[in-house]
């Protein structure tokens, strides 16, 4: 049984990291479940307090994921349809079906707000520049996460094999 549940927890973290880079799959969340599963098993002698602080993180850096591209096209100086260019960029980005529509929507969302700000050129491509780099940045603190939990959870299964 206790095969099973590193396996069905295992499953989680992966997809945890595989989410960190998919927008369909919450990397973060998946992640935690994977620890809430060993947790409803006692297969690891945790107590609720770590699941808590283990899940408020994963939800807190989840909807840091919504708002840090725009903060970063923000910095990089872009004005307010610019920055709603990102939001319905990232919006429709999830759901084109296209490699990398989640890169491309915000990136192209902000330069096409810009341009309806009349901007110029340069300025809506340091906008687009800026929600790209915070769509990157904010993936990477997701994958830095799961890679945590899942070093985390690799450390669960030597000491369940030692035993």
């Amino acid at each position: 049984m206790d095969v099973f549940v590193l396996f069905i927890s295992g499953l989680f973290m992966i997809a945890g990291i595989i989410g960190s880079f998919l927008p369909i799959l919450p990397g973060p969340i998946m992640s935690g479940l994977g620890f809430l599963v060993l947790y409803f098993f006692n297969l690891y002698n945790f107590n609720l307090l770590i699941l808590i602080l283990i899940f408020a993180t994963a939800i807190i850096i989840t909807i840091l994921d919504f708002f840090v591209p725009v903060v970063a096209a923000k910095k990089f100086g872009s004005s307010k349809y610019g920055l709603t260019g990102t939001s319905v960029g990232l919006i429709i980005g999830i759901f084109i079906p296209i490699p990398g529509g989640i890169l491309l929507g915000p990136f192209l969302g902000a330069m096409i707000g810009e341009f309806f700000n009349k901007s110029k050129s340069v300025k809506a491509f340091k906008s687009a520049f800026g929600s790209l780099f915070g769509l990157l940045a904010s993936g990477f603190i997701k994958f830095l996460y799961s890679v945590f939990c899942f070093g985390f959870f690799i450390r669960i299964c030597i000491e369940q094999i030692k035993i």
